[in-house]
């Protein structure tokens, strides 16, 4: 008798990098087995790829990353040419969170990152810090992987199959604003589940400034909760909260 071996679910998201993203990129990163960053697709001015909000007295205010005017180019292709930003940055942070509680658990780290570091490509850039805040800060296990290693072949959403595809995955997990242009009939065809992320619902946490904004960048968290950052993500879930 012959036994069949079960395939493992393989729980795939892709997503192209963000500047210092909010909480709910990290959920979903928490959420798969598997992180595409999809950085070899056009990008797109005036959006996250460079540039976060911060909490002020007032409300929000814009972190951005000078790259230039030019639309003609690939994220992965944006170069940053004035390092000056760097130094504005680092002392953004800590003027709207250098009381925060854990904000000197953290300053090493982003200080030598805005000081001592050197950053000309904007994707390098992104991925670093999300990697280094999933793995190191939110231990995450999930593995990383660069879009370009697949060599996907298409357009749009064939070439989001084309690389699941060759990911192997089971199951493919989206934010809510691909329902726009998905077809459901497509990865159902492939034989990949499509779970839509629900974003609805985090918890609240002690934060500067009421009231409460849950759009801001995932630093605002970790200064202000530490190494509670996680049940604020996705732990208030398992609690059943």
């Amino acid at each position: 008798m012959m036994l069949t071996q079960e395939v493992k679910p393989l729980r795939v998201a892709i997503l192209q990098s963000n500047y210092i993203p909010w909480k709910g990129y990290f959920d979903i990163i928490n959420d798969v087995d598997l992180f595409v960053f999809y950085d070899d697709v056009q990008y797109t001015k005036n959006d996250w790829r460079n540039r976060n909000k911060v909490k002020i007295s007032t409300g929000t205010n814009w972190l951005t990353v000078p790259v230039g005017p030019s639309r003609d180019r690939l994220i992965c292709d944006v170069r940053i040419t004035d390092q000056r930003w760097q130094k504005k940055h680092w002392e953004t942070l800590w003027h709207c969170y250098g009381k925060a509680p854990f904000f000197s658990v953290h300053a090493p780290f982003f200080k030598d990152f805005y000081l001592s570091q050197s950053w000309t490509s904007l994707s390098e850039l992104n991925q670093y810090l999300i990697k280094h805040i999933s793995r190191k800060v939110l231990a995450s296990e999930t593995k990383f992987i660069d879009s370009r290693e697949f060599m996907a072949e298409g357009s749009k959403q064939n070439r989001l199959l084309n690389i699941l595809r060759k990911a192997g995955a089971t199951q493919y997990i989206s934010g809510p604003a691909a329902k726009n242009y998905i077809e459901e009939e497509q990865f159902i065809s492939a034989g990949i589940e499509l779970i839509w992320k629900d974003y609805s619902n985090y918890p609240e946490y002690p934060q500067f400034h009421p009231p409460f904004e849950h759009g801001v960048t995932i630093l605002d968290l970790l200064f202000h909760t530490g190494p509670d950052a996680p049940y604020y993500i996705w732990g208030w879930r398992e609690s059943g909260c």
